[in-house]
Parts: structure tokens; sequence; C-alpha cells
């Protein structure tokens, strides 16, 4: 997912960003001939994810740092743990610590958060997702941070999928409307998602068929006598008040899937540190 002049590129904005016209701090106190050793240390426990976007930042700044990692993304991570040990110019070690944390810190606290939702689910035959409700102009990061987490993806964006969300339906007068406008412009490549608040839209939409139905902010009693309803005739997802302590109730309803935008929105990112 992470493609690498794409990482590059965000990254070089990044950097730009923060450094300005120079670090006036780090410039005043070391120079390019102080050579340094750093480590990236773990203050907690989690899912470790955006180490190669860490090493990036460095190989951006300068060829004379060397990042080398001893986890790799993905991997269970404890307190006190050395994730990747730094060594160069001081100045450039300085000059990139913010930006490489932020990454990294972002990244694994949604890994972290994701593997937690599927924890939850456990050995039930569904899958966590997650939504577009992502940081502008970071999703791809995000939505990487998802999938090592052990989650699946949602569409990237609006051109994978077409979603008949609530509102489409208001506008276009009906479930019917709404699917037979979208069939009559949509590609073959492209699946229809339907969004349906309730039992007489699910009713109405199975005939007229969709790939994915979604049950929005149903309780689970209407979810299980939708899934049933439904009966494999399309793919079934969950949505809607969707949290750690609710998601393996959910999956108990029999739905392939659950978005969430928890995952992303609400993970917190996880403590780690560059130690010199």
């Amino acid at each position: 997912m992470l493609i690498n002049f794409y990482v590059e590129d965000h990254i070089k904005s990044a950097l730009m960003e923060d450094i300005g016209f120079g670090d006036v701090t780090t410039e005043s106190i070391v120079g390019e001939d102080k050579i340094f050793e750093a480590s990236l240390v773990s203050r907690c426990e989690g899912i470790i994810c955006g180490l190669e976007v860490f090493k990036t930042v460095y190989k951006i700044l300068s060829e004379k740092v060397n990042v080398d990692l001893i986890f790799k993304d993905g991997d269970k991570i404890k307190k006190g743990d050395i994730l990747a040990r730094i060594k160069g110019p001081g100045k450039y070690i300085l000059l990139g610590e913010r930006v490489s944390l932020n990454y990294i810190q972002r990244m694994s606290g949604i890994a972290t958060e994701t593997h937690k939702y599927q924890q939850a689910i456990g050995n039930l035959p569904c899958k966590i997702v997650d939504t577009r409700k992502t940081t502008p102009n970071f999703r791809a990061f995000e939505k990487y941070a998802v999938k090592i987490g052990g989650g699946a993806l949602h569409r990237f964006n609006l051109s994978d999928c077409a979603m008949i969300k609530d509102n489409h339906i208001q506008v276009a007068g009906s479930v019917t409307n709404a699917v037979k406008m979208v069939k009559e412009n949509l590609s073959h490549a492209h699946k229809i998602e339907l969004e349906c608040d309730n039992i007489e839209q699910i009713k109405e939409a199975l005939p007229l068929g969709v790939d994915i139905i979604m049950l929005d902010n149903m309780d689970l009693e209407t979810m299980k006598e939708a899934v049933k309803l439904i009966d494999h005739r399309a793919i079934v997802e969950a949505s809607g008040n969707v949290r750690l302590e609710t998601v393996r109730e959910i999956a108990q309803c029999g739905v392939d899937i659950i978005s969430s935008s928890a995952i992303v929105a609400k993970a917190p990112t996880l403590d780690l540190a560059l130690d010199m």
C-alpha cells in the first residue's frame, strides 16, 4: 500500500513543515561532524507499525544516518523494548526526531487499536474494517496501519465502490430509484453497497441485486433478523455505535464485516521515544 515515492514525497512535505528554514536550536548546539547513537524505545505494550516510514525520514535527511530496525511491522512489543538503533550525525538525528516519531506513534496506535477490536471478535467469521473518517492526506498510512493490526479495509476513496447512503436515497426518492440510477452509470468492475436503516429497506433492496448491505445503527435483534432475511444474498456489514465492548456481540449476529471509525479516529498514539 505504501509506495516508496508516495511515502518519500509525504515525508518531505512533513519535514518542510517542521524544519522550516532550519532548526535554530540544534544548529546552535551540534554540527555534522559529531556522531551520536540513539534508540527508538517503547514506553508501553502494543503493535508496532511504521518502522520503514520511520527509517525513511532519516534516509531523506542524510545518507550518513544508519537506522537498524530490530522489530518489524506487526510485531507485538512491550514496555522497554528497543525497536531500532540509529547512528549518525547528531544534527540529523535531532532534525528528524519529531517527524519520525509522529508517523510511527500514530500508525502504531491505530494498529494496536485495530488489533484489540479483532481480538475481541475472536474466532467468529467476521472482520473489523475501517471507514473514510481518516486524517486528511494521511489516509494511506492509517489504512496500512489497520491492515497491520489485523483488520480489513473498506473502500479507499469515493471512486472505489458505489455506496448509497441515506442522503442519496433521500435525493433519489427511494432505494429502488437510487440503485437503478447508480447501475445505469457504474462500471462492471465496481460493487454497490446500500445503507439500510430498517427491515423494509432491506426487503426493497434484495431483488435489486446489490453486493453489500450495510445495517446502519440497528439494535442486535434487528440485525439478527436482517442477517436471516438476507440469507447470504449479499455481504452483510454492520455499522454505527461500534465500541470495543460491543463489537463481539455485533459479530455474533452473523454479519460478515463490522465497520468502525473508532479504530482510526479514536486510536491513541502509542508511547514511543527516541533516546540519545
